[in-house]
C-alpha cells in the first residue's frame, strides 16, 4: 500500500481508538442524577467523581510521555486501550461510592497513555504541510466520541440502568483493540521532517545524550512551550466544566430526560467543534507557511470569538438561544483544539514530542480537574444549585479571554523572527 495512503488510514484507525477513549470517559456525566439517587451522593461527590479521573490522568502523563518516546507507540497504543476497556467493564461493577473514584481513577491511568503516543505517531506521518489537517481530523473524533458516550450512556441509563452503557462501550473497545494489532504500524522516528527544517525554539539536546532531567529541562526553557501549556490549562478547565455539568444543568434548568440532556449537552458542542476543528486544520496549514506562528494565530481567534457565546450559555433562559451559543462555542473552540499538539511540535523536536505532550496535557488536566470540584462546590453552597451553575457557565467567558490575550501576547513576543526562538539559556552539564 502506498505510504501517500497508509498514513491517511493510519489516522483513521486513530480516529476509531480515541472514539472509544472519550465514549469511555464522557459515558459517566450523563449518569449523574442515577447514581446520585441510587448511592445517595452531592453534587461536591459527585465532583470528586468526575475530577478522579483528571487527577491520575494527569499524573501519569509526565510517565506516559517520557515511555512514548523510548518504546513502541502501537504497543502503548493498543495496550492502554485493552486496559481502559476492562476497567470500563469494571465501573459498571461499582456498587459503592469508594469503587466508582477508583475505577475513574484507573481508567484515567490506563487513557493517559494513548495521546502522547498517538499525536508523535501520527507525527511521523505527516510533515509540516499535512499536520494540521492530519490532527484537526484525528481531533473530530474527541467530539464524536464525547457525543456517543454522552447520548447512549444517557439513552441505556435510562432504559436499562446505569451500568449498561459501560458493558456496551468495554467489549466494543477490546474488540477494536484486537483487530488493530493486526493493520497499525510503528514508523520510524523524525521520517515526515524535512532535513532543512528545524522546529522553532528548539533546543540543543539530542535524545540519548543526557539525562530525562536534562532533556525535560530542554523542553520547559523553551519560552513559547510555557506560553502555550499555560493557554491550555485555562481552555481545558473550560472544557471540563462543560463536559461535566452541561447534561446536570439541562437536566436541571430545562427539565430534560436522562436522554435528551446527555444528547442537547454534547451533540451541538461536538458537531460545531468538529466543523470547528476541520476549518482550523486548514486555516492552520495556510497560515504557517506564511508566518511562523500561523497556528498558535487560529487558536487564538478561536479563543477571542468564543467568549460571548461562552457567556450566553449560562445567562439564557431560552433552550433555542443556548442552542445557538453551543453551536459558536464549540466551533470555535474547535478551531483551537485543531492545533493544540500542531502548534507545540512546531516548538519541540521530533524526539522529545511525546515527552512534551504529555507534560503539557498532564498540566492541562491538573487545570481541568478543579473545574467539576469548583463548579459541584458552587453549586452545593449555593441556596440555588441551578443558579450556581448558571453563574458558572458565564465565567467561564472571562478565562476564554485571558488566555487568549495571553497567547497573542506570545506570539508577538517569541514567533516573529528566528531570534525570537532561542531557548532560554541554562548552564551546560559538566561532561565527566
Amino acid at each position: 500500500m502506498r505510504s501517500g495512503v497508509y498514513k491517511w488510514l493510519v489516522v483513521g484507525m486513530l480516529w476509531f481508538i480515541c472514539l472509544f477513549n472519550y465514549a469511555d470517559r464522557q459515558a459517566i456525566f450523563s449518569v449523574f442524577t442515577l447514581l446520585k439517587d441510587e448511592m445517595h451522593l452531592t453534587d461536591f461527590q459527585l465532583g470528586i467523581v468526575g475530577s478522579a479521573f483528571m487527577w491520575v490522568y494527569a499524573l501519569a502523563l509526565p510517565l506516559a510521555g517520557i515511555v512514548g518516546d523510548r518504546v513502541s507507540r502501537k504497543t502503548l497504543i493498543l495496550g492502554g486501550m485493552l486496559f481502559w476497556s476492562l476497567v470500563t467493564i469494571a465501573t459498571a461493577l461499582s456498587t459503592d461510592y469508594w469503587h466508582l473514584v477508583l475505577f475513574r481513577s484507573l481508567e484515567g491511568l490506563g487513557e493517559a497513555f494513548y495521546f502522547p503516543a498517538s499525536m508523535s505517531l501520527i507525527s511521523d506521518y505527516h510533515g509540516r504541510d499535512t499536520r494540521s489537517r492530519a490532527m484537526s481530523i484525528h481531533q473530530s473524533s474527541v467530539y464524536a466520541g464525547t457525543v456517543l458516550g454522552g447520548t447512549a450512556a444517557g439513552y441505556f441509563g435510562q432504559y436499562y440502568g446505569w451500568r449498561s452503557g459501560f458493558y456496551i462501550f468495554g467489549t466494543l473497545g477490546i474488540i477494536l483493540a484486537c483487530f488493530l494489532v493486526f493493520t497499525l504500524k510503528e514508523p520510524r522516528r523524525g521520517q515526515a521532517e524535512d532535513p532543512a527544517e528545524e522546529p522553532l525554539g528548539h533546543g540543543s539536546i539530542r535524545l540519548g545524550q543526557a539525562g530525562i532531567g536534562t532533556e525535560i529541562l530542554d523542553i520547559f526553557r523553551t519560552r513559547m512551550v510555557l506560553v502555550l501549556m499555560a493557554v491550555f490549562i485555562g481552555a481545558n478547565f473550560v472544557a471540563m466544566v462543560f463536559l461535566t455539568w452541561m447534561p446536570s444543568y439541562l437536566n436541571r434548568q430545562f427539565n430534560m430526560s436522562l436522554t435528551a440532556s446527555g444528547l442537547n449537552a454534547t451533540l451541538w458542542l461536538q458537531v460545531a467543534s468538529v466543523l470547528g476543528v476541520l476549518s482550523g486544520g486548514v486555516l492552520a496549514d495556510r497560515l504557517v507557511r506564511r508566518y511562523p506562528g500561523g497556528r498558535m494565530m487560529t487558536q487564538a481567534i478561536g479563543l477571542f470569538l468564543g467568549v460571548p457565546f461562552l457567556f450566553l450559555t449560562g445567562w439564557t433562559l431560552s433552550a433555542l438561544v443556548l442552542v445557538v451559543a453551543l453551536l459558536g462555542f464549540g466551533y470555535f473552540k474547535g478551531l483551537y483544539d485543531a492545533n493544540i499538539w500542531a502548534s507545540l511540535y512546531d516548538v519541540v523536536k521530533p524526539e522529545r514530542r511525546a515527552t512534551a505532550l504529555g507534560f503539557m496535557n498532564s498540566l492541562g488536566w491538573f487545570g481541568g480537574a478543579m473545574g467539576p470540584i469548583a463548579i459541584g462546590w458552587i453549586s452545593s453552597s449555593m441556596g440555588s444549585p441551578t443558579k450556581g451553575l448558571s453563574v458558572s457557565l458565564s465565567a467561564t467567558s472571562a478565562i476564554y479571554f485571558f488566555v487568549g490575550a495571553f497567547l497573542v501576547w506570545g506570539i508577538w513576543k517569541y514567533m516573529r523572527n528566528p531570534s525570537a526562538h532561542t531557548p532560554i539559556p541554562v548552564i551546560a552539564p559538566i561532561e565527566k
